[in-house]
């Protein structure tokens, strides 16, 4: 039901008018009423009605003034005015504050009658646009954060050239104009046990959020998903200001991930500010260079080039002794191999086996010591592929069969080792998750081509049938088929919409609710949204949509 008000000096009009309307018939409820503009705008601003019904000549404040008051306050308030004074100048101005219509007096009831519905239903169209809005804003939202992605992907990765980059950052509306950029990775898992490589993090669910809320507010920071559990920051700005913006992006994530230790592990790798969007790839290479030493350092949450050129804490160790003396048990411990096969990333191995092997430099000179690693490393990595199912024989196939058969390896032949190994067992294990997202893929399909038509479909509720989590879901099904969960839905509807119109004689609103759609006016809103025309111009064939 809405609400209107009444604002006229002469009581008897103010009367008649409350208690002569039906106002209930119309879709409204009488919420209050007030002799001039003085008295009635605190009571407007308590009661907020969705219609104010107000005379123009009035002591203290007249209709003019309250309108425009209230058209400031309230933009979304309709306001009707009501006169005995024919006079063009008073219809001018009530319309250049926003007026609605303009009734002269006497007021009789078909004019007020007609007035209220007219009303009524451009205030039902409205909320009813906006409600269609926020839907279909929240619908694609998914989309642009795919396609953001891509696009940092493709930045980051140095595949475009600065004119590409602005042109491509304006069609998903991303401002990149600046003086200064710099990048930071964060990077939140779940703690658990597990003998194969991480695919999935519940708890980090309320982090993550709380991060998105929080850089959303602030256009100096885009943030976007890298890969299932690690999400970048770029910022930018004014040379002087990366530094500020440098410390409060780091302050709002220790501010958010600390605390959680016993159920979270977390890490934050930042760069250097760069004061050209051609240098970003060098800043993420840099970037990318730092996250991997959180499989060396676990202890360390925040790894910044500071860090990395050895002050403060230093990811490097100095006054280490050669020989044997040099070695650092707790940094060639197997479980820093282990748990780099389980969270690593391909792109991170040359990154994490430089690391590995330079906190042990002055000790590679040592055989018995490179022995050591060379078999820790072999007997690590066949642990792991064997848990996934694979044989030994599998790990040491495709080029790699000559590792086997070293007995001993110089220093110089450790690096190019190490990586063979722990890439081939990386490439094992996402055969395995491969199999597994396409086998979660194909179930998910063909719950939608069951359930499509279904008003209440989402992207939860798949995930949940599939026995995922919605995150992990929607990463996996935007990677696998190269477009969201919310695209496919919306896609797989438009065109059974389409075979409908152009093949049958039923109603849009028959048709809205055989593709899913309960509200037809919705259906029409995403329709045309998507297809470029109306359901009716495409069935006239008048539309551009394809057949």
């Amino acid at each position: 039901m809405l609400k209107v008000f009444l604002v006229e000096d002469e009581s008897i009009v103010r009367e008649g008018l409350r208690n002569n309307i039906m106002w209930q018939q119309y879709g409204f409820q009488f919420a209050g009423e007030a002799g001039d503009g003085e008295m009635a705008l605190p009571l407007i601003r308590k009661v907020q009605p969705d219609l104010l019904i107000t005379d123009i000549k009035m002591p203290f404040m007249d209709g003019l003034a309250l309108a425009r008051i209230v058209s400031s306050e309230f933009p979304q308030m309709k306001i009707l005015i009501i006169s005995g004074y024919d006079d063009f100048e008073y219809a001018r101005q009530a319309i250049s504050v926003g007026v609605e219509q303009y009734l002269l007096k006497p007021i009789t009831r078909f004019s007020m009658q007609k007035a209220l519905m007219e009303i009524r239903e451009k205030i039902e169209n409205e909320r009813a646009q906006k409600d269609y809005m926020g839907k279909f804003k929240e619908e694609m939202l998914e989309y642009e954060q795919f396609s953001r992605r891509n696009f940092f992907e493709k930045v980051f990765e140095g595949h475009l050239s600065v004119q590409e980059i602005y042109e491509e950052a304006q069609r998903l509306s991303l401002e990149m104009d600046a003086r200064g950029y710099n990048l930071a990775m964060v990077s939140l898992w779940e703690k658990k046990e597990t003998g194969v490589r991480s695919q999935d993090s519940r708890l980090v669910a309320g982090r993550r959020e709380e991060l998105t809320r929080y850089f959303l507010r602030y256009p100096e920071y885009l943030m976007f998903r890298w890969n299932i559990n690690t999400y970048g920051i770029l910022m930018k700005g004014e040379g002087e200001q990366m530094e500020e913006l440098k410390q409060k992006c780091m302050d709002h994530i220790v501010r958010i991930c600390s605390g959680h230790d016993g159920e979270l592990e977390w890490y934050l790798a930042i760069g250097d500010p760069v004061e050209r969007l051609s240098l970003l790839p060098q800043v993420y290479s840099k970037v990318n260079h730092m996250m991997s030493y959180r499989f060396l350092k676990p202890e360390q949450h925040i790894l910044t080039m500071e860090v990395d050129r050895g002050q403060g804490d230093g990811l490097r160790e100095e006054g280490e002794s050669g020989g044997l003396g040099g070695v650092d048990i707790a940094r060639a411990d197997p479980e820093i191999i282990k748990n780099f096969l389980m969270r690593g990333q391909p792109e991170e191995i040359e990154d994490f086996v430089d690391g590995y092997l330079e906190s042990q430099q002055q000790a590679l000179g040592s055989r018995m010591f490179r022995d050591y690693l060379m078999l820790s490393i072999r007997f690590t990595t066949a642990s792991f592929v064997e848990k996934l199912g694979y044989s030994q024989e599998e790990l040491f196939a495709d080029g790699n069969s000559s590792l086997i058969q070293n007995t001993s390896l110089s220093p110089e032949d450790m690096k190019p080792y190490m990586e063979g190994l722990i890439r081939r067992a990386i490439e094992l294990s996402n055969r395995v998750m491969d199999r597994q997202g396409k086998t979660l893929i194909k179930k998910a399909l063909e719950y939608i081509e069951e359930n499509y038509r279904k008003d209440s479909i989402s992207l939860n509720e798949v995930a949940g049938a599939v026995e995922v989590s919605a995150n992990y879901f929607s990463t996996v099904f935007s990677q696998e088929m190269e477009m969201t969960f919310t695209e496919y839905v919306t896609q797989k509807r438009m065109e059974q919409a389409k075979r409908l119109l152009r093949q049958s004689d039923a109603h849009t609103g028959d048709i809205a609710a055989e593709v899913g759609y309960r509200d037809p006016h919705y259906f029409s809103f995403v329709f045309k949204k998507t297809q470029g025309c109306t359901p009716r111009e495409y069935r006239s064939g008048k539309g551009q949509a394809g057949s």
